[in-house]
């Protein structure tokens, strides 16, 4: 598997092996990393032209993954997996599993552009509307003017794309992709297309670009601390979110209490 690179050397990428300490959550093995060692990965991969597929976990995620094993799959392909929500946190000190901090997938976005515009890393965003990707990208080269933008991407395309798009991607040469496209497509198109792009760091970042478009606010740092980023979400779109907060929070705990007396061996 290789590429050219923008010195026009042939580079391939071999898996980055993540050493660091993880615990078993759900049978999901989380790196209990701060978000500070997961920056210095992420770097790390980026100057050896090593892959680093980036896996954010909270407790929809964790609800998902049981219902559908495909998404499993591809979350635990991942060789960097990190507690997105601060319900994951919350249950690992339950379990006396503690992970040392929440790594929201929004601020891993915002590190890596801030390291990124002292080493200048070549990224591709990948997802949103053409009219927030637009958006994103000027608020990138305005906060973070060190960035190189290598390519976009938006997020609405067919399955019969995704060959093509990939190949996009990895003609970009980009060092970080971000992916701001829904679950469980986000997790497939990384896991299905991640030799081909050839990219060292692939990030999942969900609805970031809308809240760096400011599309959407992002909730209060009050809000965020005391683990209710997503009542915020809630009060923004009510008739959207409500239903599938309640729904999955509520198998979350459910989950969690079947944790506590009979834990899951990681797969």
């Amino acid at each position: 598997m290789s590429t050219l690179h923008g010195d026009g050397s042939n580079i391939s990428l071999s898996k980055l092996d993540v050493l660091d300490e993880f615990v078993n959550i759900f049978g999901i093995k989380v790196h209990a990393l701060t978000a500070l060692q997961a920056l210095d990965n992420i770097d790390s991969a980026i100057k050896n032209r090593r892959s680093l597929h980036i896996g954010m976990l909270n407790a929809a995620k964790i609800v998902n993954m049981k219902r559908n094993p495909a998404l499993g799959e591809d979350v635990r392909s991942s060789n960097m997996i990190l507690a997105d929500g601060s319900s994951v946190v919350m249950a690992s000190r339950i379990l006396r599993k503690a992970l040392p901090e929440r790594v929201a997938g929004i601020d891993l976005m915002h590190g890596i552009l801030a390291r990124g515009n002292k080493e200048g890393y070549r990224v591709f965003c990948l997802g949103a509307t053409s009219e927030i990707l637009a958006k994103t990208e000027a608020v990138i080269a305005l906060q973070y003017p060190g960035v190189v933008i290598a390519g976009t991407q938006h997020g609405y395309f067919g399955d019969s794309d995704e060959e093509a798009i990939a190949q996009k991607i990895a003609d970009s040469n980009a060092d970080v992709i971000f992916v701001a496209i829904t679950s469980p497509k986000k997790e497939q198109f990384m896991a299905r297309w991640n030799k081909v792009m050839c990219i060292p760091v692939v990030h999942g970042v969900g609805g970031s670009f809308d809240v760096l478009a400011g599309k959407v606010q992002r909730a209060p740092l009050i809000w965020q601390k005391s683990g209710m980023e997503w009542l915020y979400r809630v009060k923004q779109e009510p008739k959207r979110l409500w239903k599938r907060y309640l729904v999955t929070n509520t198998l979350f705990f459910a989950m969690l209490a079947k944790e506590i007396f009979l834990p899951s061996k990681p797969l």
